[in-house]
């Protein structure tokens, strides 16, 4: 600043400690005060502390506050943009400046590489080798500096996969297989991963039998099928930079090998796990083995989380929004009726720091002490740093004694821990100002009640705290018996009597000057209550009264409140139960209706007034139904058995009876009584068995009490459990079967539900022989929902007579045979040709096929083929029909086509040889022009309808007549005529509107419509006039369809 500028400082009583300041030259300024004015000369270069005095009606200055803070950043590589941003914009008056760190030194913004848009960094051409790293955003003003969370600008990439081809992989089918993706050199690692099939863009579909891991890319096949034979490449995307490559083609060709059998093989296994609170966690398990393993998923000695899901396949287990409960020993079971086999790895919970407690801009009078609480939870536990105007400050808790103008500015609090860093800002500012009343005077006039006590307030505005001493008119006031001034300046009276009444004075005084005010005490009559609350005995349903009469002072007006074990009643909200006498002046009664035990409690009366309060309580009990018992567990699960164990709940001052138990499966959302041991469970018992349960079923248990007044309300529902398995004991129903194709035995039967599955591994054993032979023969089904099975054997006679019989199986045995079906082998596709084939041609569209039948008594049907001459056979078109059959039509032929016909018998084994292939051609098409009908006159009680002659074109069938068809109106059916001449006759209509339609006939068949409406009205031209007419004007009088 040049000598002879003056700093102004606005006037007011409020100082805030701000900046420091250099001032260069002599210069002259005043620092006022409400008792200080004094000119100072200050010498070159002195440094000086400026106390910013803020203005009563000017605005309030603030040090900066972050609005946005620069985050993390992935800049692709291969990026076309050219320049990458870091935002920062902060709040602040006066304005902030701003400036940037990258790895904690300061850059050069001056550097054509920067530019900056307010707080905005813009780096331009970026290169790994220079901007990588971690930024900082620092922003000023004269009241401190703040930092911005550190954020890192890192530089994504995917290269190619390399150029060398894949060598192929030769599996015998079967056999589990594993194709290795070796994503290439790559970040960050978010790939995701799928498969190409032969060619882009198929993609394999995912099912139990194949997988795809999502952490390494490879593709995992349970067991090599001959559908699996192809081109495969790995296809590797990368969000972060929208980026996408492939691999070369690995070739699997499956080798043709009798299929065997293998126990499960667990080979993608998830790993220890670190996860973030409230994250989303993946784990994921695939086992090879033929059959396809079941994939099964549990929590070691624990439930599994409630947001726990299994994907369809059963290879990937998510848990969402994780918490600290969730952490544990996570076990992945893959079972085949081979083998089994186990993986367990731990889940750990761990967070990022999150504030329990954290700091808020404050105001703080000069000289008085600071604590500045700020507390952070995470896993581990955080670390707490501070920051003072951008600088390092203190670790730990934050305590200042003795504040001075120095310790203002902006400060900030950081908690942090291996899994991230939080930030908390507020500026400290120090005030100093004499006492003042101004914004909050005494109050004119103070109540209070006799015999009472009161309280009255002294609370000036003042900086440092003042000292506090009180007057009663002209008597100064000491600490005594019944008076005493507390540390806050309040003045306190107790046992108030009517020498008590008169003027009091509350004095404040500091270093910086001093202030006083003053009120009037007047003494009121005490609230008592008179007619207190009686306690009340009731049982649920009925009305209950609560009486509460009370004297008050006359001058003021009295109010009555109701609580309920020390919560307000809203009457409002509670209407439908409470109710007030409000009739009756100093009475408060309470009208409990249609009382449940909600109600019950202690009802306290409290009488009031603008001064004082007079309260009284008694007790409602409620006599109902038994509250719902609590701390159900489910103990010794057996397979049709188990003990639960309960605590009592309330009785509701009626004893427990008895206690019922009910169970749901997920069979049923319906709550059944459960089959108990001992049958009737009484009320003073604490455990029983439930008995008849299925095995290897989800349970959930509840249990309601019961007592003279009636059925309480049911249990919390236990844990979920699952009973033991144990061997089926039901057989499966409708066994038969029989049919199907050439050397084929198919047996069927009506699948288990899955509440008679009794164990893991579910599947059915199907035995069959001959019948007469003693050795059955047996195969395994092990889908449970299967209940069909084809056998096939070349050397199988047709129409064997075969005895069949199936039963049940699991992990824990085998179950009984169903009844033993007969059922009988394919018969042979029928070997006759039928004979006599004859083709007749309708039209141009249609034929009629007729032949006579086989002797074969196997027959079920007819099978005509038809194909056109310029086509091939493989595209011949096919009509069956029944066995009943003798002819058919075939329609929908195009005209003037020739076509191939030939007829062959079929069964359910197969289609016979086909008889000779008769050639036809079909008609011409029909004519195309429609008729132009030319005049309708009317002649006595008949229309006469004439209309041009049609002439066929080269390629259509010549004209051989006209059907004239005549209906009513809106009708489809009608009276048909046939003629050969170009007019017809038809009788006038007897009631409304009639439609005369006029086609051509010819041998390819009927030609397009034309129609004219006629009616028996007369009403317009006369019709013999619009007869005569008509065909003088040339008018056209017809329309098409």
């Amino acid at each position: 600043m040049s000598e002879g500028e003056a700093l102004q400082i606005l006037t007011g009583k409020r100082c805030i400690a701000s900046v420091i300041l250099v001032l260069h030259g002599r210069i002259p300024f005043k620092i006022i005060s409400e008792k200080i004015t004094m000119w100072f000369f200050i010498g070159h270069l002195i440094t000086f502390c400026f106390i910013f005095c803020e203005s009563e009606e000017g605005n309030k200055g603030y040090g900066p506050v972050f609005e946005e803070q620069p985050i993390d950043t992935i800049y692709p590589e291969e990026s076309s943009d050219g320049q990458v941003s870091m935002n920062c914009r902060a709040r602040a008056i006066p304005f902030p400046t701003y400036r940037w760190k990258l790895n904690n030194w300061d850059i050069d913004l001056t550097k054509d590489r920067y530019s900056m848009v307010g707080g905005r960094l813009v780096i331009n051409n970026p290169e790994k080798s220079r901007d990588a790293g971690k930024y900082v955003c620092v922003v000023s003003n004269i009241f401190g500096t703040v930092r911005s969370s550190e954020a890192t600008l890192s530089f994504g990439y995917l290269d190619p996969f390399p150029p060398e081809e894949r060598y192929e992989v030769k599996v015998r089918e079967g056999v589990g297989a594993v194709l290795l993706c070796e994503p290439p050199y790559h970040y960050p690692d978010d790939l995701s991963y799928r498969w190409l099939l032969n060619e882009f863009p198929v993609f394999i579909a995912l099912d139990k039998r194949r997988f795809v891991s999502q952490t390494n890319g490879n593709l995992y096949i349970a067991n090599v099928e001959a559908s699996d034979k192809g081109n495969y490449s790995c296809f590797v995307s990368s969000p972060s930079i929208t980026k996408s490559v492939f691999s070369k083609f690995i070739p699997l060709i499956p080798q043709t090998d009798r299929a065997k059998v293998y126990p499960a093989d667990i080979k993608v296994k998830f790993k220890d796990t670190y996860a973030l609170l409230g994250q989303n966690v993946t784990l994921e398990c695939f086992a090879l083995g033929n059959p396809v393993p079941e994939l099964r998923w549990s929590k070691y000695l624990e439930p599994m989380p409630a947001t726990a899901e299994i994907s369809m396949s059963g290879a990937v287990l998510k848990i969402f929004n994780i918490q600290y409960e969730d952490e544990g020993l996570y076990e992945c079971e893959a079972e085949n009726y081979k083998g089994k086999d186990k993986h367990q790895a731990r889940v750990y919970v761990q967070a990022s720091p999150e504030w329990v407690e954290h700091i808020n801009d404050t105001e703080k009078d000069i000289g008085s002490d600071l604590y500045w609480p700020c507390v952070a939870t995470g896993k581990p536990i955080p670390t707490i740093r501070w920051l003072k105007n951008g600088a390092s400050f203190r670790k730990g808790e934050l305590r200042i004694q003795s504040l001075t103008f120095e310790d203002a500015g902006m400060y900030q609090c950081i908690a942090e821990n291996t899994h991230g860093i939080i930030y908390a800002n507020a500026e400290l500012k120090i005030v100093a100002s004499p006492p003042t009343f101004e914004l909050n005077p005494m109050k004119k006039k103070i109540l209070a009640a006799k015999g009472g006590r009161v309280i009255i307030e002294c609370k000036p505005k003042a900086a440092p705290k003042p000292k506090f001493s009180w007057s009663k008119g002209t008597e100064l006031l000491v600490n005594g018996s019944r008076i005493r001034i507390w540390d806050d300046g309040s003045l306190e009276i107790i046992n108030i009597t009517k020498l008590d009444e008169g003027r009091y004075t509350c004095f404040a005084e500091n270093n910086r000057g001093k202030a006083n005010s003053t009120g009037v005490l007047e003494m009121t009559e005490a609230t008592r209550i008179t007619l207190a609350p009686l306690n009340v005995d009731v049982t649920v349903g009925e009305n209950a009264t609560m009486q509460c009469i009370a004297s008050h002072d006359p001058t003021l007006d009295l109010t009555f409140i109701w609580s309920l074990n020390g919560f307000v009643i809203d009457f409002e909200k509670e209407h439908e139960h409470y109710e007030r006498n409000v009739m009756i002046k100093s009475n408060g009664e309470l009208l409990i209706k249609n009382v449940q035990l909600r109600h019950a409690g202690r009802y306290t009366c409290t009488a009031q007034t603008i001064v004082d309060n007079s309260s009284a309580s008694a007790d409602l009990v409620v006599r109902g139904p038994p509250g719902p018992p609590g701390g159900i567990r489910v103990e010794e699960i057996r397979d049709t058995a188990v003990a639960l164990t309960w605590s009592r709940g309330t009785d509701n001052h009626s004893p427990i009876s008895k206690y019922t138990i009910q169970s749901k499966t997920f069979l049923s959302e319906e709550w059944k009584d459960a089959k108990t041991d001992p049958s009737d469970i009484e009320g003073n018992m604490e455990s029983a068995r439930v008995i008849d349960l299925i095995p290897w079923m989800e349970y959930e248990f509840r249990i309601i009490a019961t007592n003279t007044l009636g059925v309480g309300e049911p249990s919390m529902p236990s844990q979920r459990i699952r009973t033991e398995g144990a061997p089926p004991n039901v057989a499966p129903s409708d066994v038969g079967g029989g049919g199907g194709s050439n050397r084929e035995l198919t047996i069927t039967w009506m699948p288990l539900s899955r509440e008679y599955h009794y164990g893991n591994n579910f599947g059915y054993i199907v035995a069959f022989k001959p019948f007469g032979e003693k050795e059955w023969r047996r195969v395994t089904v092990t889908n449970p929902e299967i209940g069909r099975y084809v056998h096939k054997d070349e050397s199988m006679p047709p129409s064997t007579q075969y005895q069949v019989k199936v039963k049940a199986f699991n992990n824990k045995g085998d179950g009984p045979f169903s009844l033993t079906a007969v059922i009988y082998s394919a018969q042979d596709a029928p070997t006759e040709v039928p004979t006599d084939v004859s083709v007749k041609v309708l039209s141009s569209s249609e034929i009629s096929v007729s032949w006579h039948h086989v002797s074969e008594k196997s027959v079920e049907g007819y099978q005509i083929r038809y194909w056109a001459a310029h086509d091939k056979e493989a595209a011949a078109q096919r009509v069956q029909v029944s066995n009943q059959e003798y002819s058919t039509k075939l329609e929908n032929l195009k005209p003037n086509t020739r076509y191939h016909v030939d007829v062959s018998a079929f069964n359910s084994a197969g289609y016979g040889p086909p008889s000779r292939t008769i050639d036809i051609i079909t008609r011409k098409a029909p004519p195309s022009q429609r008729p132009r009908i030319i005049s309708s006159v009317r002649s006595g009680s008949r229309y006469i309808i004439t209309w041009d002659h049609v002439k066929a074109m080269s390629n259509e069938s010549a004209v051989e007549g006209y059907k004239v068809l005549y209906r009513p109106d809106g009708q489809h059916e009608g009276k048909l005529f046939s003629t050969g001449k170009h007019t017809i006759e038809v009788p006038v209509p007897s009631d409304g509107e009639y439609v005369v339609e006029v086609r051509a006939h010819s041998e390819g068949g009927d030609g397009e419509v034309a129609q004219i409406k006629i009616s028996g009205a007369t009403a317009g031209v006369p019709t013999l006039l619009l007869g005569l007419v008509l065909p003088t004007l040339g008018v056209l009088a017809y329309s098409g369809f």
